[in-house]
């Protein structure tokens, strides 16, 4: 089996979201949100500036394209014309059929569903693809979070303790997991 390669040149639509490229006149929306330390408190970096995240956007304006290992698109999700979050899809390995997903969003757009939609198209995307299974790797205490891979019928796999150095303390990771043929079945 292999994987289709993907150039994300067309918006992805759903019912109440588009999903389409970053570009840098997103800076302004982006860093509305990366710059709140409560979006902070659960990713790997801290509250962020204007001119990191304008470096961010830069790159992620032209990942455009999942073929080899390490490729990953950042996906702006907007909602009714306004960016309210994004999501990362990677490529982990082309020879397992792997991918990688992740997200956030802004404060203002929680707890309406978004995530939950913007992920589900996301997956859709990986497994028309090819991939065989699509992983979340998370801070376990981000209940938010947790709650996300389970309605999306990712299963936890794994929980390791104090694995890893997270922002001066030794942090614990959750991993959580979807197999394509569990994707087919829900």
């Amino acid at each position: 089996m292999a994987l289709t390669p993907f150039d994300f040149s067309a918006p992805i639509r759903t019912e109440r979201l588009v999903l389409r490229p970053m570009t840098l006149e997103d800076v302004d929306a982006v860093h509305s949100y990366q710059s709140l330390p409560e979006v902070a408190e659960y990713q790997l970096f801290e509250p962020r500036s204007r001119e990191a995240v304008l470096e961010k956007v830069t790159g992620f304006a032209s990942a455009l394209r999942l073929e080899s290992d390490g490729d990953y698109l950042q996906v702006a999700v907007e909602e009714s014309g306004r960016l309210i979050g994004d999501v990362y899809f990677a490529i982990k390995s082309v020879d397992n059929l792997c991918g990688e997903i992740g997200w956030t969003f802004h404060p203002d757009a929680q707890g309406r569903g978004f995530a939950t939609e913007a992920a589900r198209a996301m997956l859709e995307l990986g497994f028309g693809l090819g991939l065989h299974r699509v992983v979340a790797e998370l801070d376990p205490r981000n209940a938010a979070s947790v709650a996300l891979c389970l309605r999306l019928g990712m299963r936890h796999e794994a929980h390791f303790v104090e694995d890893m150095m997270f922002k001066g303390s030794w942090a614990d990771t959750g991993v959580y997991a979807l197999l394509a043929r569990e994707w087919a079945a829900r």
